[in-house]
């Protein structure tokens, strides 16, 4: 597994970063998860995301488990705050209380007294800016967060967290984003990534396989193949519907004899694709079955030709979606990638 600084900051992260997003504790049950995170690990991923919101908590604690016999200091574990984690007024949002609340209970869950990258989830227009770096930088004081990050912000959202924690002085910064990204969605390339290569700001992404899809095994015309996640139960359906639509199958199918000529399986040859992109520290994989992970995560190291990057392009062509003013609306797709009964 190779390594990779996250963006100017001096911390080295495994290229392929496993999360369990819709997974632990809602897809797959406790002894599932755990044999994921054991081939994650097997595999040299050294990296684990999570958040507060996943399943409840229960995906931290599974986490929290699977990584209790490993030294710490060995792994970098990843969390987040600010989507709701329960009914209450102040059980959501970047607000001090929230913030400081919310990383308590996550390390609690986790059991560890520190997590390597604490991410804001989402950008809180409720919250002055000012209190919510703050409270960040006094958990980075603490001892309790070593590095902090951001998900799904938009590059004037970034600029100004960057700007207000210069002026006020606060002696943490930000060091990382995670955007959903991938061969299809590609929202942050004209304004979010220039910004975080000029700011340091390395790139911990989501979603490179697409929900899936960009594994193949989705095929037009066809109804999800059995235990795949579209045809699961849970709010995997929901997400995955939106990139299921005919055109855009066949056209991933098309990307199958270049996967075949490189010798890589069409989820390698999307992870390695995601790798390829300057600025980007890691890819993110999310598993049901140990087997998942080994396959994926050995498309790290795996360095695609400039050549095949344009070929990849040309499949692709009009499908693909670059426009900035959809980031953090990862539900809003081009119609061609729906299904058309939907």
């Amino acid at each position: 597994m190779d390594h990779r600084r996250l963006g100017r900051s001096g911390l080295m992260i495994s290229e392929i970063t496993y999360g369990n997003w819709l997974t632990h504790g809602e897809l797959v049950g406790r002894d599932s998860a755990l044999a994921c995170i054991r081939a994650a690990l097997d595999a040299g991923i050294s990296t684990f995301d999570t958040a507060d919101v996943y399943a409840l908590g229960a995906a931290e604690e599974v986490l929290g488990e699977a990584l209790r016999p490993v030294r710490r200091s060995s792994v970098e574990i990843a969390t987040k705050v600010c989507l709701p984690t329960g009914d209450g007024p102040n059980d959501r949002g970047l607000s001090r209380k929230h913030i400081m609340e919310s990383c308590h209970a996550s390390l609690r869950r986790l059991g560890t007294d520190y997590v390597d990258l604490y991410q804001a989830h989402r950008f809180d227009e409720r919250t002055p800016l000012d209190e919510t770096l703050i409270a960040f930088d006094d958990l980075v004081r603490q001892g309790k967060v070593l590095y902090l990050g951001v998900s799904e912000w938009t590059a004037p959202q970034i600029r100004a967290a960057l700007d207000l924690a210069e002026g006020i002085g606060l002696r943490s910064r930000i060091v990382a984003n995670q955007p959903q990204y991938n061969m299809l969605w590609r929202v942050i390339e004209p304004e979010v990534l220039p910004l975080c290569r000029d700011e340091g700001i390395g790139q911990i992404v989501f979603q490179p396989l697409a929900q899936g899809v960009l594994t193949g095994k989705y095929l037009p015309g066809q109804p999800p193949p059995e235990g795949s996640r579209a045809a699961s139960g849970g709010r995997a359906p929901r997400f995955i519907r939106r990139v299921l639509g005919d055109e855009l199958l066949e056209r991933v199918q098309r990307l199958r004899p270049l996967a075949e000529e490189a010798k890589l399986s069409m989820a390698q040859l999307a992870i390695a694709w995601t790798l390829s992109q300057d600025g980007i520290s890691s890819a993110i994989i999310g598993a049901t079955r140990p087997e998942q992970v080994t396959e994926n995560a050995a498309a790290a190291g795996v360095r695609l030709s400039g050549e095949l990057l344009a070929e990849i392009d040309g499949v692709l062509g009009d499908l693909v979606d670059r426009d900035p003013g959809k980031t953090a609306q990862m539900m809003s797709v081009k119609a061609a990638w729906h299904r058309e009964q939907e």
